[in-house]
């Protein structure tokens, strides 16, 4: 994407269903009426070449409850906080030309890591505005377009043409995609998603034999805490990142601190205070529950709203402790960084700047170089370590994905993607898949048109796969946080990915479904799972061979987690959160596309990445929610 993103929302769009007329939508989200039906042409099959999806569905909002009359109405868009102090503001800015070709440019040969990386240390920094309060050099989340539903681009005519097709290709196929559905049994391979897929076979019965997650006697949930939003001050609006789950604690991210929360009753464990805000946090976690942040080195201020992101911290989940703090220099200057990660035991950090490294230890693997004319953008992490390497100008960027040895950081593999891509996202490490919006052709803000996968070993392409942002809900940032892609997962050398909502069978619905894509062929396996009427549904992650996912819930339910079982898509209820108003609306105030979801053991935990002062009188509000069965 090169668009500069929007604000991120104080709250996320509301869920929801078919609900009753009286009730009437959130303060900040106005009444809308879901568009005609014309869901995705799931039955259609997959075409030939690069596994492009199935005819184009209907763009749909899910709307939490219906007006009295169907209108036309304003799109779902989260609401904006106020774009005041600590904002960042200004658009785009092009980049300075890069250095003469030299280690890493077009055409040159992998060679060990650290070598050139990137332009000198203190020219222009990345196009995306200036840094703001608790939130430097980073960007927000993308908003569906004005005046559009979802912001998809798909006029009348075209919804009326792909309805007829949609219909004409159900009445010939007489539902063979039903059919066929459940018929693509689980198949043993070596390959695992970053997301913890590991393969596994179905029994007989369509049961996985490979997942942990084990489905409890009874489902039923209950609300075990809600941690309140920490008070912002000045109208800021605050990163709050981070989230990680121990066999001892939920652990979440505050304005400056990181807390330990016991995973039943709420209270604090311990409290890790910092110098500044938290800017970015990893989602990997070692063996022995160690994890890594980036924040800020003294709390920001009106006169001062930023003193960038250059402090690199390696946390302790369990003890909750911060074992060390570590910098980097460009002559006498802090490198401030966009993104962090951790692969085995190296912390590895990316910017504009160039990338650096460090293991567990404290012991600095490798620098941002003056003398690059490439740099490392950013990296994925998880079962392997890949960078996302820039090289050449601003508007003649060539992207390189390397897979590297996290401890040696010998390149291993490299993959050289098109001229003029100028970003991409790690979706997963392990199969290597990358998403990018090829061309700007995405047009929802969703930052994907296409996922490639990638052999890690040879750096050959396996496939390419087109994900067309009006069929599918996936979502990946890529243009600072190159690891920030939600709504999807990648196991049993399949890419998953939801669908955007339709029309169900109930007056006003809303439903969606997961479908699965072969990384080898990138044609779609014939696999579905059903989101249920009122509903949708999105992968939260792999476990083992199955797939765990959230279904967001209609007016009057609570929401639900399932697993997928890895060959026979047959879904087991492991979670049903209530269906009182005051937890649903605790519940749908948060979502996947804009929080973090967490879910093991029975425990699913919520909980957002901003924090704002509130501009109206609402209820309270937030920070994280905690919902356990038993």
């Amino acid at each position: 994407m090169t668009q500069p993103p929007p604000p991120p929302p104080q709250q996320p769009p509301q869920g929801g269903g078919f609900g009753p007329p009286p009730e009437q939508p959130p303060q900040d989200q106005p009444p809308q009426t879901p568009p005609p039906a014309a869901g995705p042409n799931l039955g259609k099959a997959p075409e030939p070449g690069y596994g492009y999806p199935q005819a184009p569905s209907t763009p749909q909002t899910h709307p939490q409850t219906p007006p009295q009359t169907p209108a036309p109405s304003a799109p779902q868009n989260p609401p904006q906080p106020p774009q005041g102090y600590g904002y960042p503001q200004g658009a785009p800015a092009p980049q300075p030309p890069q250095a003469p070709p030299g280690y890493g440019y077009p055409g040159q040969q992998p060679g060990p890591y650290g070598q050139p990386q990137q332009a000198p240390y203190g020219q222009p920094q990345p196009p995306y505005g200036q840094p703001g309060y608790g939130y430097p050099q980073q960007t927000m989340p993308h908003q569906p377009q004005a005046g559009q539903p979802g912001g998809k681009k798909l006029n009348t005519q075209l919804l009326i043409i792909v309805a007829a097709v949609v219909a004409i290709a159900l009445i010939i196929t007489g539902g063979v995609w039903y059919a066929s559905s459940g018929k693509d049994e689980g198949r043993e391979n070596d390959t695992a998603g970053q997301t913890g897929g590991t393969g596994g076979t179905d029994d007989d019965n369509g049961g996985t034999t490979s997942g942990k997650e084990k489905a409890p006697s009874d489902p039923s949930a209950k609300v075990l805490f809600q941690v309140p939003a920490p008070e912002v001050k000045n109208d800021s609006t605050v990163v709050v990142s981070g989230s990680w789950l121990t066999d001892k604690a939920y652990v979440k991210s505050g304005i400056a601190q990181i807390v330990g929360y016991d995973r039943d009753k709420g209270s604090a464990l311990w409290k890790l205070p910092l110098a500044g805000p938290v800017c970015q946090a990893s989602r990997h976690v070692t063996d022995d529950n160690l994890t890594a942040v980036l924040y800020q080195p003294e709390m920001p201020t009106k006169a001062d709203p930023s003193h960038g992101c250059s402090q690199i911290a390696l946390i302790d989940l369990d003890a909750g402790k911060r074992l060390w703090t570590k910098t980097v220099k460009s002559g006498d200057q802090l490198v401030n960084f966009d993104n962090i990660t951790l692969s085995g035991k190296t912390i590895a950090v990316g910017s504009t700047s160039g990338g650096a490294a460090f293991d567990v230890s404290g012991k600095q693997l490798w620098s941002p170089k003056p003398t690059d004319s490439c740099y490392d953008a950013g990296y994925g992490g998880g079962d392997k370590l890949v960078a996302v390497r820039k090289c050449g100008p601003y508007d003649q960027r060539q992207l390189h994905i390397q897979t590297i040895d996290p401890k040696s950081g010998k390149v291993i593999s490299e993959y050289k993607m098109t001229e003029g891509i100028e970003y991409a996202s790690i979706v997963s490490t392990n199969p290597l898949v990358v998403a990018a919006d090829v061309g700007d052709s995405a047009g929802d803000g969703s930052g994907i048109s296409d996922f490639f996968s990638i052999d890690s070993k040879t750096g050959k392409l396996r496939t390419r796969i087109s994900a067309p942002g009006e069929q599918f809900a996936a979502r990946c940032e890529g243009i600072t946080r190159v690891e920030a892609c939600n709504l999807l997962a990648v196991g049993n050398d399949r890419l998953y990915l939801p669908t955007e909502e339709h029309d169900g069978t109930g007056k006003y619905s809303q439903t969606n479904e997961i479908v699965a894509f072969d990384l080898a062929t990138g044609k779609q396996t014939g696999q579905r799972a059903d989101a249920g009427d009122g509903y949708t549904i999105s992968p939260l992650r792999m476990d083992g061979g199955n797939l765990i996912a959230y279904k967001r819930p209609p007016y009057d339910k609570g929401g639900q987690v399932v697993s997928i079982a890895g060959g026979s898509f047959k879904e087991t209820t492991l979670l049903q959160n209530p269906a009182t108003d005051s937890v649903r609306d605790v519940e749908t105030s948060m979502s996947p596309e804009y929080s973090e979801f967490l879910y093991a053991d029975g425990h699913l935990y919520m909980s957002k990445v901003y924090a704002s002062k509130r501009s109206t009188v609402r209820d309270k509000e937030y920070l994280a929610v905690g919902f356990g069965t038993g």
